[in-house]
């Protein structure tokens, strides 16, 4: 005779959460290159990790060049003297927390906002500069100076991005 109960397989957690975490790490992600190495994350989990373990001053530079500012403008948005740079660039030491953090979420934004004009990065860097009625009549660089500013500027992209003033 039939039963009505069927063996049941019980199912493999371990295996879904290997592979969703796998999928995860597959997606497009950030990429900040150094002199001596780089900094890659997928989420916000990964960024959280970097920030803790702290980026080197290098990445100062990395970010002046990507902007098109020079290195003394970069320097005031993270509050370092020109000879505390290039000491502790010298001696290989890393960003605190904070700046490492800023350091990454300009990288974030400065992807994005390469990705809105279309890899133009001549018309994303005038874009940068130029004064920005969504963004209170400021140029958009001189909100890199805070997570806030930087999320603002973010948030200018996508109503750009969509078609709204920015």
């Amino acid at each position: 005779m039939k039963t009505h109960f069927q063996k049941v397989k019980k199912f493999a957690t371990e295996k879904s959460v290997k592979r969703a975490r796998a999928t995860r790490e597959k997606r497009a992600g950030w990429i900040i290159k150094v002199p001596g190495g780089e900094y890659a994350w997928a989420n916000k989990m990964q960024r959280v990790d970097i920030i803790r373990r702290g980026l080197p001053y290098d990445s100062i530079e990395v970010i002046s060049k990507r902007t098109d500012l020079p290195i003394k403008q970069v320097l005031t948005i993270f509050g370092v003297p020109q000879t505390t740079y290039n000491k502790k660039k010298r001696g290989e030491e890393l960003l605190s927390g904070r700046d490492s953090e800023v350091v990454l979420l300009l990288t974030e934004l400065l992807d994005f906002g390469l990705e809105v004009f279309n890899n133009e990065s001549e018309k994303f860097q005038r874009w940068l500069k130029k004064p920005n009625l969504s963004l209170g009549g400021v140029k958009p660089e001189s909100l890199f100076d805070s997570v806030t500013g930087i999320q603002e500027v973010k948030n200018a992209l996508n109503r750009l991005e969509y078609g709204n003033m920015a």
